[in-house]
């Protein structure tokens, strides 16, 4: 008899962790690395300054405080390598920022209890203070001649321009690591150009290691992605004004347990999304010979942290969670979308057919406190998509319910659980119940 109640709890554990929705873990991991409240640090003085180009392997160690000045680049297939728990600032007054070249690398591989932080020097930080982190690598995309990202810097000088090509062929590239690393206050803006990132991948290879990263407080996209083939895992966007997360040109990228937290007061004018997945900016500039943008989403969790979510709405400080561009592939699974106007938007250039719909999946999706679930672009009547994604097969759950019953413990400023509350019930019944 204990032999088959033991089974049967087996069983039943594995049903429910099957239906797991939004990140998930054993633990928090959340825990020690991330910082929500970021301008309560005090970093020390720098003692070391980062500026012009590094030209050969270079490392930063923890026992000094760095000061990155003006545009840096890592060039001639040079590594940067940063020690766990060092802190680098960038200058805010030369809006400084880190280029890691093409065939060059960044190995920031950070701990758990020490994480690397890039932040801002100024003494009240502000989203914007400065660039942000790109890393160029050979990886394909779908542009014509592959790229480049000079027009992201101000004053470039011409022996630098060969530094800020990305593109190839080199699916396999690498252009090094980045684990638990937090990137605060970036996204600097230049004239004619926009917002900078927090980090911007592109033709990055998918021998890069891009674990536990968190961007907070960036003014432009916290992550972008041109082309290439990467995989992210357990990274978080926290209250960026723009996307969380941008993909663009031809990215194969996998998104794993991942969290986007957005605040209804920092948003851009010209809209803000957890995910904008799209193939391109303008037809002429990419090659429909090569591949489309395809993003694999698996359990993520993207919440609108509004106090009063419908006078948020009202006053059109929200938009919609998702935002899916004709030619791009979206399959999005085990995720919870909570709060947003409505949770996602196809462009409206998509044909609503069998063919389309196909390409841009939900399934087992969790919708909370949306003003709407998937709507086409400019189109209120969304009759036909709600009878294609509310079919049983694809398990959708939709629900209204506040953000307090939803999560595990959102209001702990120093340690967030946004893990959802009906999965941690879940263990803790089943845990007691193998302890008797």
């Amino acid at each position: 008899m204990k032999i088959l109640t033991y089974l049967l709890l087996l069983v039943t554990a594995n049903v429910f962790a099957q239906q797991e929705k939004g990140i998930v873990g054993n633990n928090n991991w959340l825990d020690n690395w991330t910082e929500f409240q970021p301008n309560q640090n005090n970093y020390r003085e720098p003692t070391q300054i980062i500026s012009g180009n590094i030209t050969e392997n270079t490392n930063l160690y923890k026992r000094d405080t760095y000061l990155l000045v003006g545009d840096v680049f890592v060039i001639n297939n040079a590594t940067l390598t940063i020690e766990p728990g060092t802190v680098i600032l960038a200058d805010y007054t030369s809006k400084a920022s880190l280029t890691i070249s093409k065939g060059s690398k960044l190995i920031a591989r950070g701990t758990e209890t020490d994480p690397i932080v890039f932040s801002s020097n100024r003494s009240v930080r502000h989203a914007g203070d400065w660039g942000g982190i790109t890393l160029l690598g050979d990886a394909p995309l779908n542009k014509f001649g592959n790229g480049s990202v000079a027009n992201l810097h101000y004053n470039l000088s011409p022996e630098n321009y060969i530094n800020v090509n990305y593109g190839g062929d080199n699916t396999c590239s690498n252009s090094g690591v980045l684990k638990y690393v937090r990137i605060e206050y970036a996204g600097k803006r230049i004239r004619g150009v926009g917002y900078l990132n927090g980090l911007l991948l592109a033709g990055v290879g998918n021998e890069t290691v891009l674990d536990n990263i968190m961007i907070s407080y960036c003014a432009g996209d916290a992550y972008e992605l041109w082309g290439g083939e990467v995989t992210l895992n357990q990274v978080v966007s926290y209250r960026t004004s723009s996307n969380d997360f941008k993909f663009n040109y031809g990215v194969q990228c996998k998104l794993n347990n991942s969290l986007a937290i957005r605040s209804p007061y920092s948003s851009g004018s010209d809209g803000s999304r957890c995910l904008k997945v799209m193939s391109y900016d303008k037809k002429e500039e990419v090659d429909f010979s090569k591949n489309g943008t395809q993003v694999i989403a698996k359990n993520l969790t993207m919440l609108n942290d509004s106090k009063d979510l419908q006078a948020n709405m009202d006053m059109g400080l929200i938009n919609e969670a998702v935002y899916v561009g004709i030619g791009a592939t979206l399959d999005m699974n085990k995720s919870v979308i909570s709060g947003f106007n409505p949770a996602v938007i196809l462009d409206d250039r998509i044909v609503i057919n069998q063919e389309s719909l196909e390409k841009v999946k939900f399934t087992d999706m969790y919708f909370n406190n949306c003003n709407g679930n998937i709507f086409v672009e400019n189109n209120s009547n969304n009759d036909d998509l709600e009878n294609w994604y509310g079919n049983a097969a694809f398990f959708n759950v939709y629900s209204k319910s506040n953000n307090l019953e939803t999560f595990i413990d959102i209001e702990n400023q120093r340690r967030p659980d946004y893990r959802l509350r009906i999965n941690k019930i879940i263990a803790t019944n089943i845990d007691s119940d193998i302890d008797e």
